[in-house]
């Protein structure tokens, strides 16, 4: 089976790798141009453009993914289908047909849930107990096409995005190649899904992923953890965007207002919310690394009584 496959970050590399490893004749790899990226600002190649190159498959980096030209050139590849795994462009329909068995997608939630380009942020931050991949047919509506397969995983606790991320991005590429077996015999069955049951995960602006103070302290916790590491949950205090890292819901704590510092010492940060209040293990001050926020309370002299808004 000829594969195109489409895929940009970190998340998809597994799933590309498993295609080789599996013995797939990966045709081609579409992914996006490099970027700046750094304090350099120097253009940098996709994640998935480094292992492609790596593994000496053909590269293709289009602006746009349309157009008589590009679709000119991946016709030419042959295709029997495209595999798509976080690639970051929505594809039309001409682009989608150009294989003979179409497209196919594996989108990290349990389709219809979570339909969108955040699922994993808002699992957490939502609060869901289970999660995992499906491997659907790619239609022009959002991630509502018929279901090929689909793995459930739970969610751990005190699980942050940024390590549940790792966890499903294995879990993509295990799924996929169990996917395409399947197409491969002509034995898969594609479930329509029910679009009464579906759920959106917008992509994470900096307005969403800032901490809203007055929600009670778990709900806080979750947020805070479902924003881990990228974009990354923050607050201000005295004028300065932080992100904040590494939430536990204290169960005994001083109430102050929402967003009051509570206490600020050798053991961490703790901040008072809505109801209840949240320790935090880690913070990034602006122009910052990431470091424990016992480390910034001592360097800053940030104190009880501080408030973040």
């Amino acid at each position: 089976m000829k594969i195109l496959f489409w895929g940009t970050p970190a998340f998809a590399v597994p799933s590309l790798r498993a295609l080789d490893d599996e013995g797939f004749d990966v045709v081609g790899v579409v992914t996006q141009p490099d970027r700046p990226a750094g304090r350099g600002r120097r253009l940098r190649p996709s994640p998935v453009k480094e292992v492609a190159e790596d593994l000496g498959l053909t590269v293709l980096t289009p602006e746009r993914p349309w157009g008589e030209e590009f679709e000119a050139t991946i016709r030419a590849l042959e295709p029997d289908v495209s595999v798509v795994v976080a690639y970051g462009h929505i594809l039309k329909q001409e682009i989608l047909d150009v294989p003979a068995l179409g497209s196919i997608n594996a989108h990290a939630s349990l389709l219809p849930e979570l339909r969108g380009a955040a699922p994993i942020h808002w699992a957490i931050a939502r609060g869901h107990a289970m999660t995992g991949v499906t491997v659907m047919r790619m239609v022009l509506a959002m991630d509502a096409g018929p279901v090929i397969h689909r793995v459930e995983e739970p969610i751990l606790p005190d699980e942050t995005g940024s390590e549940l991320t790792v966890r499903l991005s294995e879990l993509a590429a295990e799924a996929l190649v169990e996917a395409l077996a399947l197409l491969t015999a002509g034995v898969a069955e594609e479930v329509e899904q029910d679009p009464s049951r579906a759920t959106f995960a917008p992509k994470v602006t900096r307005e969403l992923a800032r901490i809203g103070w007055a929600r009670p302290a778990p709900e806080v916790a979750l947020h805070i953890r479902g924003m881990d590491a990228v974009p990354g949950a923050w607050s201000e205090v005295d004028g300065e965007a932080v992100k904040l890292f590494r939430p536990v819901v204290v169960e005994e704590a001083d109430q102050g207002g929402p967003g009051e510092v509570v206490a600020a010492d050798d053991d961490g940060l703790v901040v008072s919310c809505g109801s209840g209040a949240v320790r935090l293990g880690e913070v990034q001050p602006p122009g910052k690394v990431r470091m424990p926020s016992s480390e910034w309370i001592r360097g800053r002299g940030i104190s009880r009584g501080s408030c973040f808004v």
